[in-house]
């Protein structure tokens, strides 16, 4: 896709209001911050979305994997070993590969959080061998660490294509 189409298709949104209710507050922000992380990497071109931008290795598509696995581990309770190699898609995966993994595990996360009314109570699918924060502490951590790889996200994609937004 060309930058002109990325750019003219992309603007800046605001998050939209939520609930009154710290649930309701709490998982709109965290899903227009999924949404907005999807729409960065969804569409974008082959290699630059693999492409380190920074000497860390950083790169748009790696970004959506590695949130991927955190939203398996936190909210589903699948064990992650090697969370390094998580912020890389394997070459045979595509960027829709990619893209609909994470919002395949979205649906499966908010499924989870569906059951859950209490903020207080533990995350019912904790990680093995670990203790179980509240729902309140993984909805707090998600916001932050998908907020925090958006940003990253949101200067990679500057760099790909000029386009900037969420």
């Amino acid at each position: 896709m060309s930058s002109t189409t990325r750019r003219d298709r992309r603007g800046d949104a605001p998050p939209s209001r939520t609930g009154n209710g710290g649930a309701e507050a709490l998982r709109g922000f965290l899903d227009y911050l999924r949404t907005s992380m999807a729409a960065k990497v969804d569409g974008a071109p082959e290699p630059q979305v693999r492409a380190a931008a920074v000497p860390s290795g950083t790169n748009l598509l790696g970004l959506l994997n590695h949130l991927t696995f955190v939203e398996r581990s936190l909210f589903l309770g699948e064990e992650v070993t090697d969370w390094r190699a998580k912020f890389q898609a394997t070459p045979v995966d595509s960027v829709a590969d990619v893209v609909a993994r994470y919002r395949e595990v979205i649906g499966r996360a908010n499924d989870v959080l569906d059951g859950c009314t209490d903020l207080g109570a533990p995350v019912p699918r904790p990680r093995p061998g670990r203790p179980a924060p509240s729902i309140r502490w993984a909805l707090t951590h998600m916001i932050e660490e998908t907020g925090r790889h958006a940003g990253h996200a949101d200067i990679l994609q500057e760099l790909i294509d000029g386009s900037t937004g969420r």
